[in-house]
């Protein structure tokens, strides 16, 4: 069974989100600020965090920053009332995974828990295996039906990135973000190189695709 932290200052919400958790195979515990929160979590291990932003006291940024600081792999979720696009980039930059607006649907909220947990065994196991494709996080290195795949480091983090999250969409932007120093002159069409050099170099690959989305950036289609 899966623990689930919910940290939530609204305990109306807090006390509907775990009980809805709850009886969907889940172990969710309830907290109402941020502090309460980091003394539950010395007793106990957890999953995955649930967490709004507009808290008291700690809001839900420096409370991402801070478990991120001390947890690399546990999924972080934002549910929240702010829909702007700046509170979301700060989100994502402090760490957290998925990002909700509030009003919440808790049957889209299962799914996106669901989603986040089997990436995060992903990500745990630093593995992936599509059928003959095998990428393998330790060693940096790709293989199709047992024959390595040459690959430089950003190629391989790039196609590792969205082979774990298959039919999402990252953007140019979201990709030099991640995979590039901040202090880079490359340009967001640099990504596009990239894709090409993976499409030639997994052309005979029958396992995926790397679809373009235009107007936005990739993403990565199984077949």
């Amino acid at each position: 069974m899966f623990n689930i932290l919910v940290t939530e200052d609204n305990r109306e919400l807090n006390h509907a989100i775990c009980s809805y958790l709850n009886q969907n195979g889940y172990q969710a515990v309830g907290c109402l600020n941020a502090n309460e929160a980091y003394d539950t979590m010395y007793g106990n291990l957890f999953d995955l965090i649930v967490s709004d932003i507009m808290m008291p006291e700690v809001d839900g940024f420096e409370f991402a920053e801070t478990i991120r600081g001390l947890n690399q792999e546990i999924p972080i979720l934002f549910i929240t009332a702010r829909d702007d696009f700046a509170s979301k980039q700060r989100g994502f930059r402090a760490g957290i995974d998925d990002y909700m607006v509030k009003p919440i649907d808790l049957d889209e909220l299962l799914l996106r828990i669901g989603a986040l947990l089997r990436r995060a065994k992903i990500a745990s196991s630093k593995r992936i295996e599509i059928g003959n494709l095998i990428l393998d996080a330790e060693e940096h290195t790709a293989y199709l039906k047992e024959e390595e795949i040459p690959l430089t480091v950003r190629e391989f983090n790039l196609l590792y990135k969205l082979l774990a999250y298959p039919k999402k969409t990252f953007t140019r932007l979201q990709l030099m973000d991640e995979f590039w120093d901040s202090e880079t002159s490359s340009s967001p069409r640099t990504v596009d190189v990239y894709m090409t050099k993976l499409r030639d170099k997994f052309s005979e690959c029958s396992e995926f695709e790397i679809v373009t989305v235009h107007g936005l950036g990739y993403k990565a289609v199984l077949k």
